[in-house]
């Protein structure tokens, strides 16, 4: 005949373990759930036409239809179903923050660099060193520009 007391220990553990499981489950109900996704940026612009002339000569934007049909906003596409738009106004002339950016990558950032040079366009590492890019403990290389209206943009060779 068997002696259950061995199994006791065993017991215990695989309760809690099931328990743990259980507990970390989402409960689902019927109740419709929604799925919040990305769908733009917005910047504003002192001069939409220089903002313009940045944005696709500089990072390579395509422009898209802008919806609202009127001369204040220029919108991008910036990723498959994600734009980003300009709207010319009265922007704030604060200085804007390195750690407030958004991010594009490049397939190789030398080349980047040397675009920027040639269009005389300074670019910094994260910390603010003119002419120096950042080497990142992953393996990414990048580096910080400004917009015509100061805002910083990370470009980066991510794959």
């Amino acid at each position: 005949m068997l002696n259950h007391s061995h199994f006791k220990p065993l017991k215990t553990a695989a309760f809690k373990v099931a328990a743990v499981l259980l507990l970390s489950v989402p409960i689902v109900s019927n109740a419709q759930t929604t799925k919040t996704l990305f769908n733009h940026v917005a910047l504003c612009s002192k001069d939409l036409k220089k903002s313009n002339e940045f944005y696709t000569s500089v990072l390579n934007l395509k422009i898209i239809p802008n919806p609202f049909k009127d001369t204040v906003h220029t919108w991008y596409s910036i990723a498959p179903n994600i734009a980003m738009h300009v709207i010319q106004g009265g922007c704030s002339t604060a200085p804007k923050l390195i750690g407030d950016h958004i991010c594009f990558s490049v397939p190789a950032i030398t080349p980047f660099i040397a675009m920027l040079k040639q269009k005389n366009i300074p670019y910094t590492n994260w910390k603010g060193v003119p002419n120096q890019v950042e080497h990142r403990v992953d393996g990414v290389s990048q580096v910080y520009i400004q917009d015509p209206d100061g805002y910083w943009i990370e470009v980066n060779d991510a794959k």
